[in-house]
């Protein structure tokens, strides 16, 4: 089913969006599976593990964080921070770091994440920090390192958490 998008805003979020969050996340999880590509987040929705509650609610605490609402309806989020996910080393310099993007499986393919990406490079611009940072899954054939790159990141260095390979992506704002 093709949605027909008449109006995306993007406003700061909270804790209070933390349920809507959690159901993005469902629903990529089941959009994944459905993809047969369960690598990057397994097979369970992410309401169901406490852990991985934990860690949205973490995110959300971690920085300000984006809701992409389209026609009132939120389709998509974004966290960003100062600092990298724990497990990356942080730059050299100051950062804006995307330590959260997620679309509702629903709004996919309609540029929702792509216009949450640009408000991350807005955010970097008004906080006047050059380098915008974002970490991904980089297995299944390497789909998500290319969205990155079709949205003006640079794949700079791999890491691995476990088993799950990462690729570290930065652009110059």
């Amino acid at each position: 089913m093709r949605l027909s998008l008449t109006q995306m805003e993007i406003r700061e979020g909270g804790a209070e969006d933390i349920p809507a969050i959690l159901a993005m996340m469902d629903s990529a999880v089941e959009w994944l599976v459905a993809e047969g590509r369960t690598g990057q987040w397994g097979t369970e929705p992410f309401s169901s593990r406490s852990t991985s509650v934990d860690k949205i609610r973490e995110t959300v605490g971690s920085g300000p964080t984006w809701i992409a609402e389209v026609d009132g309806e939120a389709a998509g989020a974004m966290t960003i921070a100062s600092r990298p996910s724990p497990y990356i080393a942080p730059a050299d310099e100051p950062e804006v770091f995307v330590r959260l993007l997620v679309t509702d499986s629903r709004f996919r393919g309609h540029g929702v994440g792509s216009a949450l990406l640009a408000h991350a490079v807005e955010e970097a611009r008004r906080q006047s920090v050059r380098l915008l940072r974002v970490d991904c899954y980089a297995g299944g054939e390497g789909r998500l390192v290319d969205y990155y790159r079709r949205n003006g990141f640079t794949p700079t260095e791999t890491f691995d958490v476990n088993g799950w390979p990462g690729q570290v992506l930065a652009q110059r704002v």
